[in-house]
């Protein structure tokens, strides 16, 4: 069976991306180009850099929700919720602005967004709050306490720690943060 019919009009020169790494991840960058990218072994520092970009945004979300929480006396699983609610919405926006600001129209970079995000935050959290509600005291701790900061803190840089391998898998498949480098 002849199956170069079905090859016709769409020949597509690879070698011609030769230098062109990291930029695309693969995907539809909303222009209707698709990059290719050559993720094997993405860098200590890349995924390092692409934590630390998510850290932040989960950091400003969460303790804007802790402090709203606390302020307001809600119960420790309301306050949580609403903690780790903001910090998906801090998290995900880093990026959404990145991405608006690269071109991308909105819809577009909501799906960069999600895209290069969910997983990285979805693990800090985890990790995050479990340390927080498995630290004796620290979700009855109050916003001036010792205990409150440490567990937070603490539990930030274990989820860092915890977070940086993934991201540098993720990252090495063309997955997770890789699909918003083509927009930096």
């Amino acid at each position: 069976m002849d199956h170069s019919a079905h090859h016709t009009g769409s020949a597509h020169d690879h070698t011609a991306h030769a230098g062109h790494e990291n930029h695309g991840a693969g995907h539809d960058r909303g222009d209707g180009v698709h990059g290719h990218a050559h993720h094997q072994g993405a860098s200590w520092g890349m995924a390092a850099k692409a934590t630390l970009h998510c850290l932040t945004g989960c950091a400003i979300g969460e303790i804007l929700g802790m402090v709203i929480g606390t302020a307001l006396a809600w119960g420790n699983v309301e306050t949580m919720i609403l903690a780790v609610t903001l910090a998906f919405l801090f998290g995900y926006s880093f990026t959404l602005f990145a991405v608006r600001r690269a071109g991308l129209d909105f819809k577009s970079a909501v799906k960069v967004a999600l895209a290069a995000d969910t997983v990285s935050i979805a693990v800090m959290e985890l990790v995050d709050n479990g340390i927080i509600a498995l630290t004796p005291g620290a979700m009855d701790a109050h916003l001036a306490d010792g205990l409150f900061w440490g567990a937070l803190l603490g539990g930030f840089a274990v989820a860092f720690l915890i977070t940086t391998p993934i991201n540098k898998w993720m990252i090495g498949r063309g997955k997770g943060h890789a699909v918003a480098h083509a927009y930096h």
